[in-house]
């Protein structure tokens, strides 16, 4: 019943866009992208780990109070509510774009628009879970392949190298199920180019569990994971030179967050050593550790830009918009950014798994951590508005129509 009385309230900003579009014969409708496709893990997930796993006990994130926020049920998403993904879904698809010709610049409708333009509300749906579908499925308006867990760098890489090891899925499976996808929906080179010449991939985040399972773990030197960054950084480049080599024209490539401020880092690394702590009560190491992936991420982006001029290679600086949250808490209506706000009575919200017996907080909007690792749908929807409209993003998203 709730569902339904949503679709038929369309608020006056959105009307407001649509007459416009109506009206003027000279603005085109248009999505900024006709299709989105995208990689990644826990961060990006919308449900395929919850379909690889429909046969085991349920847990995180297949259980309550997993998406009582927007969805009201469990969907699959690691978070309260919408992920990072799920608003640049909503902005691509209504965005409504300005002929070039035009005496102003494009920038987007939605900039008009005071809150984020629900893609639902427009009649579209948000990006669907791959491996459901993915012999069937016609993925009109895109599909995301992300599973939770994974990782980049292939488990046997860890296995060979430091004899760890890793049962995860990786970025090789999640490219060649893309690749099969694609040969179905669009098959033969030309239709394929095409299909990805007018979409957009959103490549990652992803590699942060390269470094999350081996801190998680515990039996090995912290300092030994500074050795395989470059091997983390140098796949997740060759992964997307395979997707601009298949014919993307559009690629957002997000960095790793600042780990330091995790939960269960603060928790797991708790130190009596105040120098250990930046003054937001974030710890040193991790986030310097996190700073060096992305600066080698920025310099792997840097040559795949110089390798392919015609293509739009984005940074998105998720390490930025995150520390936005944790800098400036109360200005983004943050109460507590490092606390999470599903767990126990442990230390910064931990001590318990976030399921039906966590201690959950009363209102997760005021939180940015949701479950100990993952955020909740406020600190995605921050997130996403700096990368769609800047600053935290080489070139914000919307520019890019």
């Amino acid at each position: 019943m709730g569902s339904s009385s949503r679709y038929c309230s369309i608020s006056p900003a959105v009307i407001f866009v649509l007459a416009v579009l109506l009206l003027n014969p000279d603005l085109g409708s248009c999505g900024c992208f006709k299709r989105i496709f995208s990689l990644g893990d826990s961060i990006t997930d919308t449900g395929n780990f919850a379909y690889i796993s429909r046969n085991s006990p349920p847990g995180p994130p297949s259980v309550p109070p997993y998406g009582e926020t927007y969805f009201h049920r469990p969907t699959g998403r690691a978070s309260d509510g919408r992920l990072i993904i799920d608003f640049y879904g909503e902005y691509a698809h209504t965005c409504m774009c300005v002929p070039s010709s035009n005496s102003w610049n494009f920038v987007c409708m939605l900039n008009l628009v005071p809150d984020v333009v629900s893609a639902q509300a427009l009649g579209l749906p948000l990006l669907p879970p791959s491996i459901p579908e993915e012999k069937t499925g016609k993925f009109s308006t895109g599909a995301n392949f992300a599973v939770f867990g994974s990782i980049a760098l292939n488990p046997k890489y860890f296995m060979s190298r430091y004899n760890f090891s890793l049962q995860r899925g990786c970025l090789d499976e999640q490219l060649a199920s893309f690749k099969r996808v694609l040969a179905r929906i669009a098959p033969g080179d030309a239709a394929t180019k095409s299909l990805l010449s007018e979409s957009l991939v959103v490549f990652g985040e992803i590699g942060g569990n390269d470094y999350n399972f081996w801190f998680f773990d515990r039996t090995h030197s912290r300092d030994t994971a500074q050795e395989y960054i470059p091997d983390v950084v140098a796949r997740i480049g060759a992964g997307v030179q395979e997707v601009i080599k298949l014919g993307a024209k559009t690629v957002l490539v997000p960095g790793n967050f600042p780990i330091g401020c995790v939960p269960v880092y603060l928790r797991d690394y708790k130190s009596n050593t105040t120098t250990d702590y930046d003054q937001f009560g974030c710890l040193k190491w991790f986030n310097a550790f996190s700073q060096k992936h992305n600066q080698l991420l920025k310099q792997e982006i840097s040559k795949l830009k110089s390798q392919n001029p015609s293509v739009k290679i984005i940074y998105g600086d998720y390490y930025g918009a995150f520390m936005e949250l944790v800098k400036n808490p109360l200005r983004n209506g943050i109460d507590k950014p490092l606390v999470a706000c599903c767990g126990g009575d442990g230390p910064y919200g931990t001590g318990h798994e976030c399921n039906q017996k966590a201690k959950v907080c009363r209102d997760p909007s005021r939180f940015a951590n949701w479950d100990q690792i993952h955020m909740t749908e406020k600190a995605y929807n921050v997130i996403a508005n700096g990368v769609l409209n800047g600053p935290y993003a080489d070139t914000p998203l919307l520019h890019t129509c």
